[in-house]
């Protein structure tokens, strides 16, 4: 007798849609947004796999379309966290096929430009960091689980840093140092105890405090042993510093800048010119989270 066939697990949804909103008040600063969004449903709709039978299907151009019609209706300036909800809910409230909704976004870093030390009102420039979100809601809504954090925020300090006491073995050419240069490409994702009154408030102060650990005082700096203890002092600053955060996840590769040395052309170096390199590179990472504490919105 054959086995029988099942369809284990299966979702459906729409990648990378791509909105941009603008809001325009009389004599107010515009504000501007861009996104990328993916959603993912979780439905009852087996017997499309299964039959060929389509009726409890959402199409993804309607889940396309869905996004622009929801901006639209945003009429004042939102949060990917706050969009990201409404987008989930929306399709949880409007669809009984849908059991579950996972919304990921990225937004895309436009910065206000200041003429004259003022301020634009309608002028933005594109920086590199970008800000992102992942919502995951259930059918009961139960459970609202809200990840937010950015990508692509580059790091760099001219000294300060050395890498010390490691494993030595025949393989291991790298050098014992007490200065060099340390660079970092930072991903960050961080959950939540409770919901903020401001999801971009706390963003801004997550981000704040990141900064402030890796980069110490202005004039002193402070040393870093290895990046591992970097990124945990960075860590344990957001823990300790904002309370609406549960748990932090930091990748924080190990992007080189390597010491030329050529003694043979007659010129002198004093780690004073490098060679960037991007790979290989090494890869740290490590999440930290409160023992007391579950995520809870």
């Amino acid at each position: 007798m054959a086995d029988e066939i099942v369809v284990k697990e299966q979702c459906h949804g729409k990648a990378r849609v791509r909105v941009a909103r603008v809001w325009r008040g009389d004599g107010k600063d515009h504000e501007f947004v861009e996104w990328t969004i993916s959603i993912i449903l979780s439905s009852d709709c087996i017997p499309a796999y299964s039959a060929g039978d389509n009726s409890s299907i959402v199409a993804t151009d309607s889940i396309k379309n869905t996004v622009y019609a929801l901006a639209k209706l945003c009429h004042q300036p939102v949060s990917i966290e706050t969009f990201g909800i409404k987008l989930a809910s929306h399709f949880l409230d409007t669809y009984k096929e849908v059991t579950g909704a996972c919304v990921s976004l990225v937004q895309n870093n436009w910065e206000r430009v200041s003429i004259d030390g003022i301020p634009h009102q309608h002028g933005f420039k594109l920086g590199s960091q970008k800000r992102t979100a992942e919502i995951t809601i259930s059918r009961d809504k139960s459970s609202v689980d809200v990840v937010s954090g950015f990508t692509d925020l580059s790091l760099l300090k001219t000294t300060k840093s050395g890498f010390e006491g490691f494993i030595r073995d025949k393989f291991t050419l790298l050098p014992e140092v007490r200065e060099r240069l340390l660079a970092s490409t930072v991903t960050a994702k961080w959950r939540y105890a409770r919901k903020p009154s401001c999801y971009t408030g706390t963003y801004d102060k997550v981000t704040r405090t990141l900064f402030e650990t890796f980069f110490g005082p202005s004039k002193s700096g402070v040393y870093s042993p290895s990046v591992q203890n970097t990124l945990y002092l960075m860590a344990q600053e957001v823990l300790r510093s904002v309370p609406e955060v549960s748990s932090i996840e930091l990748n924080m590769p190990n992007l080189h800048f390597l010491p030329v040395n050529m003694p043979t052309v007659g010129v002198k170096f004093d780690h004073d010119v490098y060679l960037p390199t991007s790979e290989p590179h090494g890869s740290i990472q490590a999440c930290l989270a409160r023992k007391t504490l579950t995520s809870k919105l």
